[in-house]
């Protein structure tokens, strides 16, 4: 049987910590977190690699659903610079690991999930995890959740080829969004910023991740 907790750590240590995360609290998380509780069991053995792990089959016409790279999660939880205080929505949890990582570090976090099936094994496994300070809401990922606007921070799980407009809109004053932009491999991970209104964004690393449902620049026109 896989050793997960050797597997956690070799996880942290090779992947994350020489990934430049020094934020001691994500580190603690992710050493805590049972990442293969997230997965589906029979890919519990890819739950530490560095990889996307795949945790259900697209739909017709949709992108796959997958678990961000534990590197890159780590980096854009970091990135975003999360507090204590801060009110969170998680745009595309699928089965939750990011939220119950984002629960650890912050106030609250609001878990927006479009695929029924997975915002329910979502909902499980943070209930396992301890999260009582995470909720699994359904809809449509592009849309945010308005009821529980505004929010401190916004993250985007997932890429974007275009600046979620609806999603800025629901940020605080001061708030963050952060989301990879761009199709693998030649995307960048942003952070972008509300101030009265306006929202600026700038690119803080190098990022690949896949394209949440919703998410793709609508087709040109052409004559």
């Amino acid at each position: 049987m896989m050793d997960f907790a050797a597997a956690r750590r070799m996880m942290v240590d090779g992947q994350v910590r020489t990934s430049d995360v020094t934020d001691l609290r994500i580190i603690a998380a992710m050493l805590e977190l049972p990442r293969e509780r997230f997965v589906p069991e029979t890919h519990a053995g890819l739950a530490y690699l560095d990889l996307d792990v795949p945790v259900v089959r697209a739909a017709p016409g949709e992108p796959p659903r997958r678990l961000l790279k534990p590197m890159v999660l780590a980096k854009m939880v970091q990135a975003v610079a999360v507090k204590a205080s801060d009110h969170v929505l998680d745009v595309g949890c699928a089965t939750g690991y990011s939220t119950a990582l984002l629960a650890r570090l912050t106030h609250d976090v609001v878990a927006l999930e479009q695929d029924s099936a997975l915002a329910k094994l979502a909902g499980e496994n943070l209930q396992a995890a301890g999260a009582s300070n995470a909720t699994v809401v359904t809809g449509p990922l592009a849309e945010g959740y308005p009821p529980k606007a505004p929010y401190d921070v916004i993250f985007v799980n997932g890429a974007s080829e275009i600046v979620p407009q609806k999603l800025c809109a629901q940020l605080k004053d001061g708030g963050r969004l952060l989301m990879v932009l761009g199709r693998a491999p030649n995307g960048k991970a942003m952070v972008y910023r509300s101030v009265a209104g306006d929202v600026s964004g700038w690119p803080v690393f190098d990022a690949a991740a896949p394209l949440l449902p919703g998410f793709a620049e609508p087709p040109a026109f052409v004559f």
